[in-house]
């Protein structure tokens, strides 16, 4: 009787381990633990320490706008700074006029996305250098507006408006209350974004700025997601305007300067182009940063401004919020992140086989 001989079977391959991002507790703890801090954070944050956070917060948004029509769709947009002044005088007139808060509000974010609107059907279609010089003219345009308009404006002197003070019986200080609007408002703002941006408009912002001639083949229409994506940002910047009057409670034409204009596209490309974490980053930049450069000389914040940036674009092309993908590549290219590399085994030869190199030198002492 034959013997049945056991085959082993093939044992299935044990599943992918998932990633630490990819854990329920992480993916569900961090945000809630995100969000505890936050909560926490303004109480027990000095005057100063919220203050100086709020103002982070206004300018994280602006360079989100910002980074919605030059990060994620390609357009060169050089007057965000005009979108923010913008919101910020519609929010102090309608404050001074006694209107609901709510309404100035609504005002503060419709009336800059009409304006970037108007300006997009109409630069929307130049591309290139020409939407630079059309939206370097917003703000160049906008300060002596503003100082004509001193009726609504209140002319080189400026508007203040002040309406977020506390409620009473909240138990709240005034620079508590006004981090908790700023938190709450901006988060929000920071979380559409991110939705817009990782769907489908997301996608065709993307294509959009990859190569418009293949946007168009696949049925995208470039202009009309240059003019959506400009709307947005000059939206977010009347967001940001509202949340400016809301810390700093002050307006005036200089608030719509070009300088402040530049300096936000240099926040932006610090921080990092066509990221919302890089938008962040690009408000702590815009803050903190000149502040640090004062305390050292007042007399050389443009200059230590211009050689971080270099340091920055020689070393970090991506933005800051590529940092940490750039430690990783470094450290896996390192001899300590490769590990020892095992010593290279030789061919296993059965009988009756022989190497390419062997067989040649075996048919010439055949035929010798």
């Amino acid at each position: 009787m034959a013997r049945v001989l056991d085959t082993p079977t093939p044992s299935t391959p044990p599943p992918p381990a998932r990633s630490l991002r990819q854990t329920p507790w992480v993916r569900w703890g961090a945000p809630l633990l995100l969000l505890a801090a936050l909560v926490v954070l303004p109480l027990v944050g000095t005057e100063s320490f919220n203050d100086t956070l709020a103002r982070i917060g206004v300018f994280a948004v602006a360079v989100l706008g910002l980074n919605v029509v030059m990060g994620y769709t390609g357009q060169v947009s050089l007057g965000q700074i005009f979108f923010l002044g913008l919101g910020a005088y519609v929010t102090a007139y309608g404050v001074q006029q006694g209107w609901n808060v709510v309404l100035v509000f609504v005002l503060a974010c419709l009336l800059p996305a009409v304006a970037g609107l108007l300006v997009a059907l109409a630069a929307a279609r130049l591309g290139g250098l020409a939407i630079a010089m059309v939206t370097i003219a917003l703000p160049i345009v906008g300060v002596p507006l503003a100082k004509r308009l001193s009726e609504f404006t209140g002319g080189s002197q400026g508007l203040s408006a002040r309406f977020t003070d506390a409620p009473e019986g909240s138990g709240l200080y005034d620079d508590q209350f006004q981090l908790y609007l700023v938190l709450g408002i901006g988060g929000v703002v920071f979380l559409l974004t991110a939705y817009l941006v990782r769907g489908k408009y997301g996608r065709a912002f993307a294509i959009v700025k990859d190569n418009e001639n293949v946007a168009s083949s696949m049925g995208i229409s470039p202009y009309r997601y240059k003019v959506l994506a400009f709307t947005i940002a000059s939206l977010i910047g009347g967001v940001s305007g509202f949340l400016y009057m809301v810390v700093v409670q002050y307006t005036s034409p200089e608030t719509m300067s070009f300088g402040h204009s530049i300096e936000l596209l240099v926040a932006m490309v610090i921080g990092g182009a066509g990221s919302i974490a890089g938008s962040l980053l690009g408000g702590v930049f815009y803050v903190v940063v000149p502040d640090l450069t004062n305390a050292v000389d007042p007399s050389l914040t443009s200059l230590l401004q211009g050689a971080l940036l270099l340091l920055v674009l020689f070393l970090l092309p991506g933005g800051l919020v590529s940092l940490p993908r750039a430690l990783a590549r470094r450290l896996r290219r390192s001899p300590a992140g490769r590990g020892s590399a095992a010593p290279p085994t030789p061919p296993s030869s059965t009988p009756g086989s022989a190497t390419a190199a062997e067989r040649p030198q075996t048919e010439r002492q055949g035929h010798a």
